[in-house]
C-alpha cells in the first residue's frame, strides 16, 4: 500500500488505486461520433447532454469507448492545433479533468486521449509529456499536468457552466477542501492497510460536517463545483472497497454524505466517467491476496 505520497497524477499506481489492476468497465453506454447515448424506455437512445437528472444513473461506458493507446500505438500528432485530455480509463486524477471536461459540455472541443498505463507509449512521454503521467491537456501548444491544475484550467478556460464558487466565503472554503484532497485520501489508505483503524472514519466523518456546511445543496458548496469533482473519483473507489473488503458502509451515520452519493449518481458527466464497480473490487482483492503470498 502506498501511503503518504503527495501526488495528483496517476504515474506508479498504488494499491488502493491501481490503474495496473484494473481495466475497461462494461454498461449500456455507447459512443457514437463523440455523443454520449445512454438506454431510454424500450430500445430506444437518447442523447446525454451531462447534465442532473433527476434518477440516479448507475451505469458506465462500457467497452466502446475508445480503445486505450499503447506501446504499438502511432504517435499523435501533436500541437496540430487540436486540444486533448490525456487520460487513463482508470485512473483517478484523471478522471477529475474528465468529469470537468464532460460537465462543461467539451466533447467536441477536447478531444479524449486514453493512454494504456501499462503498456504506455514510449512517445507519450518524447512527445507529449516528459513527466510520463496522467491527466494532462494539450491545450495553445504547451501541456499541462496536475489533475487540481487541470479541472481549474479547463473551468477558468473554456465555455460552459461554471464550476468556480461565488463569493469570498465559498471560495476559502473550496480551498480548504481542495487542499484536504491528499490528507483524506492517505487517511483512508491507511485504514485499508492496516495502518490506522481510525483514520478513515475520521476522514469521512470531516467530509461528513464539510458537507454541512452550505444548504443551498447536496453538494460541498451548496451547488456543483470543482469540489465535488475533486472528490467524486476517490468516494466512489473507497465506497467500493470499503464496503466489499471491510464491510463498512461509508453513508452509516453520515446523511449527507448519503445524499451526495445519491445526487453525485444523477450527474452524468459523472457516470459517464465510472468503472465497473464488481471489476474494481475483484481486481483489487485479487492484488490484495498477491501481495500477502510475497
Amino acid at each position: 500500500m502506498s501511503v503518504g505520497l503527495k501526488v495528483s497524477v496517476c504515474l506508479y499506481p498504488s494499491l488502493t488505486l491501481s490503474a495496473r489492476d484494473f481495466s475497461p468497465p462494461s454498461s449500456s453506454y455507447l459512443y457514437l461520433d463523440r455523443k454520449i447515448l445512454r438506454p431510454c424506455s424500450g430500445k430506444r437512445w437518447c442523447k446525454s447532454n451531462g447534465k442532473r437528472r433527476t434518477e440516479p444513473i448507475l451505469a458506465i461506458v462500457d467497452s466502446s469507448r475508445v480503445p486505450e493507446l499503447d506501446s504499438s500505438s502511432e504517435p499523435v500528432q501533436v500541437f496540430d492545433g487540436s486540444t486533448r485530455l490525456y487520460i487513463s480509463y482508470t485512473c483517478p486524477f484523471a478522471q477529475r479533468a474528465w468529469i470537468a471536461r464532460n460537465y462543461k459540455g467539451l466533447q467536441n472541443k477536447i478531444e479524449l486521449v486514453p493512454i494504456d498505463l501499462k503498456n504506455r507509449p514510449a512517445w507519450y512521454k518524447e512527445k507529449v509529456y516528459s513527466a510520463n503521467k496522467v491527466p494532462a491537456l494539450e491545450h495553445n501548444n504547451r501541456v499541462l499536468g496536475e489533475s487540481l491544475d487541470l479541472i481549474k484550467y479547463i473551468d477558468s478556460n473554456f465555455e460552459g457552466p461554471s464550476l468556480t464558487p461565488d463569493g469570498l466565503e465559498k471560495q476559502v472554503v473550496a480551498d480548504e477542501l481542495l487542499s484536504y484532497t491528499d490528507s483524506f485520501s492517505k487517511a483512508v489508505r491507511s485504514t485499508l492497510n492496516g495502518t490506522d483503524s481510525n483514520a478513515a472514519d475520521a476522514a469521512f466523518d470531516y467530509i461528513e460536517q464539510a458537507l454541512t456546511k452550505f444548504n443551498e445543496g447536496p453538494f460541498f458548496l451548496g451547488q456543483f463545483s470543482l469540489v465535488d469533482v475533486a472528490y467524486a473519483p476517490f468516494i466512489e473507489r473507497f465506497q467500493l472497497i470499503l464496503s466489499h473488503v471491510m464491510n463498512v458502509d461509508i453513508k452509516s451515520g453520515r446523511p449527507n454524505l448519503a445524499l451526495w452519493i445519491q445526487e453525485m449518481n444523477k450527474i452524468e458527466a459523472y457516470t459517464e466517467t465510472r468503472q465497473d464497480p464488481q471489476e474494481l473490487v475483484e481486481r483489487y482483492k485479487r492484488r490484495v491476496q498477491a501481495e500477502a503470498r510475497l
